[in-house]
């Protein structure tokens, strides 16, 4: 806040009633990994899951918001942080109006994605961890993002120049390289029921 002469304006249509109205509640689904660990494929696959169980959703995809929101950031641990703080800001706000924030971030830092967490209620944030090896990641490279790192043309790059700093204290933790998207996505789909995300079916 850099400014006092602002207020918070209370709103009638509140978070629990929107979920009420919808029939599930509202969440972060945060996805963290390397790049190639599948966040963004498992994202949008679980959002085609909610989607047709009549869910209110939205994937947050870590590139298409340096599209735009965050377009004007680089990778720099101070624009890591900021762009994260954007995100987590960005998911929050969809999860008050009751949707089901599908986020698919590297997000490399520990201290990062636990502001996220701490912004919100305790059970609002479950955290993904797509526990890929970077070997796999490399193999996979399909926008040749690891070659160009591991030729110098890409500084600061996550997992070859740039630390990431793997999840302690995850909801689920996912090793990508073993499982099929089809198994990943069963594993959030039981994630979010046993969390009360969404009704168990029956």
């Amino acid at each position: 806040m850099k400014s006092e002469n602002t207020f918070w304006q209370a709103a009638t249509v509140t978070r629990s009633r929107r979920e009420e109205r919808q029939g599930h509640k509202g969440a972060i689904i945060w996805f963290t990994g390397l790049s190639g660990s599948g966040k963004s494929a498992l994202a949008h696959a679980v959002e085609e899951q909610l989607h047709l169980a009549g869910c209110l959703t939205r994937v947050l995809d870590g590139d298409n918001l340096r599209h735009g929101l965050c377009a004007d950031l680089g990778f720099s641990p101070a624009d890591r942080t900021e762009n994260i703080r954007r995100a987590g800001e960005t998911a929050n706000l969809f999860m008050d109006i009751g949707a089901i924030v599908l986020a698919a971030f590297i997000s490399p830092l520990e201290h990062d994605r636990a502001r996220v967490r701490a912004s919100v209620a305790p059970g609002d944030f479950l955290e993904i961890h797509c526990a890929c090896p970077l070997a796999v990641c490399e193999e996979r490279d399909i926008k040749g993002l690891y070659k160009r790192a591991r030729a110098g043309e890409i500084a600061e790059f996550t997992g070859i120049s740039a630390p990431y700093e793997t999840p302690g204290a995850a909801e689920l933790v996912i090793d990508t390289s073993r499982h099929t998207l089809a198994e990943s996505v069963c594993q959030v789909m039981a994630l979010l029921r046993a969390r009360g995300v969404i009704a168990a079916p029956g």
